[in-house]
């Protein structure tokens, strides 16, 4: 096998063995995102209604306790265009933040 060759499988596999940034997810800031972005429609929590009182959006502890919530469907949710949200333009990290805080919401 010739130098160039393996260095070119060489560089592969060191690029196939490096890991993408860690996302965090952060309910704390999942929780300020929802007290702007969301709240307008949806009751972010059992203390904080929406802005609009005839929205007929889910509440985030609603939404929580569904059998199918799970921090992959909101994320993939999220990550959706739906005919009645708006489309939010989210970071990863933001919409790890926002699934963590409702997730977390199942348990109060």
């Amino acid at each position: 096998m010739s130098k160039t060759i393996r260095a070119v499988l060489l560089l592969a596999a060191l690029a196939g063995a490096t890991t993408a940034p860690a996302q965090t997810a952060d309910p704390t800031a999942g929780r300020r995102l929802a007290a702007s972005l969301c709240v307008e429609c949806h009751r972010i929590d059992a203390d904080t209604p929406a802005r609009d009182a005839e929205s007929k959006a889910p509440s985030f502890v609603e939404l929580a306790r569904m059998p199918s919530t799970n921090e992959l469907a909101i994320k993939v949710f999220l990550r959706t265009s739906h005919a009645k949200m708006p489309n939010l333009i989210l970071t990863a990290d933001e919409t790890d933040s926002i699934a963590a805080y409702i997730v977390g919401l199942a348990k109060k």
